[in-house]
């Protein structure tokens, strides 16, 4: 009995040094600066993390709004004042792989930053008019190939994640579609549902009801198999393997950080993605969560810089 005891308090004791260890990586309080304006899924996914993630590292978190020039602002604050492991920055596929080649930057993501932990991914719904008698992805390109320039596809604008998806599955299988760029999703929505254009594609969230009501019908998600949020919807990857365009969410920090404060917030990050409370909410907000170590996260970075740089380039839609 008395070495029973013994081995429950080394093990007690040992998760206490363990925390204690932590909590004295740092040693003041965190900054996660997020580029983009308050109410954007990446601050709501930040502030979702926020408490728990405090607790786990001893030290409030505090969440800094910097959004404009397609997280550029954002990213350059992350880089001022000195390089000691207490500024993350939450990243997105489109601030961190896509914006770098469209736009003219003064940085360079790759040469500044460092992953840290991701924390979600989501994809977009491709959803159709009820005229468009085409249901699944095969069916919809042998249907454009059939009836050239017919289809119309609406998103909310040229060079975006909707607007690259698509010209991916062109690029894959030939489909054929014009491309209406509109200055928001609201538009898109109401064009679809109106028949002023045939297809659109965007957010799950703000696609899917409609498509539950019968004003429109989901074609498929973007991913390579089907997600765990929306197992009744088909993949593109159903339909043209090896296909994914994968939008995420995660965290970054400065080349050069502490290596112990990258270990400790991506531990942390990975705990609070455990929680049933906020695996609950996570659903309602239309994402999968990722968790796993900063050089997984990094390989998915530098694949999809790559594979969006290498067609934006093919687009012409590359910063010259």
């Amino acid at each position: 009995m008395f070495k029973l005891v013994r081995v429950v308090a080394v093990a007690a004791l040992c998760v206490i040094a363990a925390a204690g260890a932590v909590a004295q990586t740092f040693t003041k309080p965190i900054k996660v600066i997020v580029p983009y304006p308050a109410g954007d899924l990446g601050d709501v996914i930040s502030r979702l993390l926020q408490q728990s993630m405090q607790e786990s590292l001893g030290q409030p978190i505090v969440i800094e709004n910097r959004p404009g020039a397609s997280g550029l602002l954002g990213l350059q604050s992350a880089l001022q004042g000195p390089n000691d492991g207490h500024t993350f920055v939450m990243g997105q596929m489109g601030s961190m792989a896509v914006a770098p080649i469209t736009n003219k930057q003064p940085i360079d993501v790759r040469a500044e930053f460092v992953p840290v932990a991701m924390a979600y991914t989501n994809y977009l719904l491709l959803a159709a008019h009820p005229s468009v008698p085409a249901k699944t992805i095969p069916e919809l390109v042998a249907y454009s190939k059939a009836n050239p320039g017919k289809l119309r596809l609406g998103t909310n604008g040229e060079g975006g994640f909707p607007h690259l998806s698509m010209e991916l599955l062109q690029e894959r299988t030939g489909m054929d579609f014009i491309h209406v760029p509109y200055k928001g999703n609201n538009q898109v929505l109401a064009d679809v549902m109106g028949g002023q254009i045939d297809l659109a594609i965007g957010s799950f969230t703000t696609l899917y009801p409609h498509a539950q009501s019968g004003k429109l019908n989901a074609i498929a998600m973007t991913g390579k198999s089907r997600s765990a949020f929306a197992p009744a919807v088909a993949s593109f990857g159903e339909g043209v393997p090896g296909y994914e365009a994968l939008g995420w969410f995660g965290f970054f920090t400065r080349k050069g950080s502490p290596p112990a404060t990258i270990t400790a917030f991506n531990t942390a990050v990975n705990t609070a993605l455990a929680k049933p409370d906020i695996a609950q909410k996570t659903l309602a907000l239309g994402l999968d969560t990722v968790a796993g170590t900063p050089a997984q996260f990094g390989a998915i970075w530098m694949n999809d810089y790559d594979k969006w740089g290498k067609l934006l380039r093919t687009l012409k839609l590359d910063a010259k």
